[in-house]
């Protein structure tokens, strides 16, 4: 064997190594869960009196939601003399008309309910919010995106926290109006549903820092100020808030038990653009503040776990050199006789995929889902993570080489259960040529899954039908533009728009 082939499979094995310890932390978050999963949280007081609350729904576009958003706003159960609602509008479409009438509609009312429209987006939604927070009157912000429909104990349940002077943010747990609509909605559930019940939830009881979500959730109007105010310099700029608050000093609660529905997105190309969204902010933010944090006398296992977090999405980086990698070192180890060394890859495989699988079954099982309904959509969960690969490594590298980008809109499209309005192709994700790129990798993995077929490298063939499988599913549902959708779901989109009112109604 060659030198350069030495240092090749060196730098594989490398890459495994580093993939597997970032799938191992999935075990570590489990393993969290499970050991503070009966500390419930609990208000440490009585408030003397309730507080004036300001509830702002930043909105840019948003036509097909911003009535359902403001309607179910109005129906929080709060004193109406102790809330403020301020509708936050940045849109330049259809939207602004809709969005007036509707609070015109519940300030007839009797509601305390203000329209804001900026004529500029400047800082985007944190500019929103900045800008909303100048003539806000309430001493508790909480804020809400287009998509969620919070339910009318939203305040009731949150509020009472904050009799503890330490408490700075309370979190409630994002629901999903769609669920069922496609296999691709279903998969999106189920990574926020991990991401909600066992991370969040880990990291809260253990005394780590976690994070603000961006919505469904209500803040001490002071410690925003406190911590330096809503930033723009990230794409996320609520996980940003959340680590400087947290560095403040100021507690964070975590509700899983109050759920807030939304809708997630219908549309791989709205999906991909959201992913590349989170991910991009996150190296950001990780680039502003893990400094700060690390050089911080927190402890150990805070700086641990904040590292972690902030730079999970680094993997993405590494799991496109992974797939460019994989085939050209099986290849190379076939023909020098070493094929049987495959085996060495298992132990690295089995981390990180394994991880996955343990982690997902694990928040399937605390919902209540068990057998096979909980173990169906493993595989394709794994094969959708390895397919968004090269869409968050981009966002990755972007970050990184300080490429600055607009805030990209999730485009939402009203959509509840397996129904789904008539949608503008305005709503839908951008196009890009990466579904090009992506049906590349598909079709390389194709020819590596022929060589190991013809070679008999049996060991290897599931893991390159699930980076082969995954690589195809998003570039296709890319192209088609959710063509791949539930035939159910497409049916509805045909129905007349009273037929689809009835339905959701």
């Amino acid at each position: 064997m060659t030198t350069v082939e030495i240092i090749f499979l060196g730098v594989y094995f490398t890459v495994l190594c580093v993939l597997a310890v970032y799938g191992s932390h999935r075990y570590r978050m489990a393993y969290l869960y499970y050991r503070h999963k009966f500390k419930l949280p609990t208000p440490k007081g009585v408030l003397p009196a309730l507080p004036r609350v300001t509830i702002q729904l930043p909105i840019f576009n948003e036509m097909y939601v911003v009535e359902r958003l403001v309607d179910s706003v109005c129906r929080i159960d709060y004193p109406r003399e102790l809330l403020e609602i301020q509708v936050l509008d940045d849109s330049t479409d259809e939207t602004c008309g809709i969005a007036r009438a509707c609070v015109e509609r519940h300030r007839n009312k009797g509601l305390n309910i203000v329209y804001i429209h900026r004529t500029n987006r400047q800082g985007f939604k944190a500019g929103a919010l900045e800008h909303g927070l100048k003539v806000a009157s309430g001493e508790f912000v909480a804020v809400f995106d287009a998509d969620f429909v919070p339910s009318p104990d939203f305040l009731q349940r949150t509020v009472p926290f904050f009799s503890d002077a330490k408490v700075g943010m309370v979190q409630v747990r994002w629901g999903h109006l769609n669920r069922e609509f496609s296999i691709l909605t279903q998969a999106q559930s189920i990574f926020l549903d991990g991401h909600f019940i066992i991370e969040h939830t880990a990291r809260n009881r253990s005394g780590c820092f976690f994070n603000f979500n961006g919505t469904a959730g209500i803040w001490r109007r002071s410690t925003i100020e406190d911590a330096g105010g809503w930033q723009h310099d990230t794409l996320t700029e609520d996980l940003d808030l959340s680590y400087r608050a947290q560095l403040k000093g100021w507690q964070f609660i975590f509700l899983p038990e109050v759920i807030s529905p939304a809708e997630v997105p219908v549309d791989m190309n709205a999906f991909k653009s959201q992913q590349h969204r989170w991910a991009k902010g996150s190296i950001q933010t990780a680039k502003k503040l893990l400094p700060t944090i690390l050089k911080s006398d927190l402890p150990f296992v805070v700086k641990r776990e904040a590292f972690f977090h902030l730079t999970n999405n680094m993997a993405y980086l590494l799991m496109v050199l992974l797939s460019v990698l994989m085939p050209l070192s099986m290849v190379v180890r076939f023909h020098h006789g070493l094929y049987g060394t495959l085996f060495l890859d298992l132990p690295f495989f089995v981390t990180a995929t394994a991880s996955v699988c343990v982690f997902y079954v694990a928040t399937q099982r605390e919902q209540g889902v068990s057998g096979w309904a909980r173990l169906k959509y493993l595989p394709f969960l794994m094969s959708l993570g390895i397919g968004l690969a090269i869409n968050n490594a981009k966002a990755v590298l972007e970050a990184l080489l300080n490429q600055q980008s607009g805030f990209a809109r999730t485009p939402k499209t009203g959509s509840e259960g397996k129904s789904i309005k008539r949608i503008q192709k305005s709503y839908l994700g951008t196009k890009t040529l990466m579904p090009l790129v992506e049906l590349l990798f598909a079709a390389y993995f194709t020819g590596a899954l022929w060589f190991a077929i013809d070679a008999r490298i049996y060991t290897s063939v599931p893991f390159i039908i699930l980076f082969q499988a995954g690589f195809l599913y998003v570039g296709l549902s890319s192209l088609l533009r959710g063509r791949l959708k539930s035939t159910a779901a497409s049916a509805a989109a045909l129905k007349p728009p009273e037929e689809q009112a009835r339905r959701v109604a």
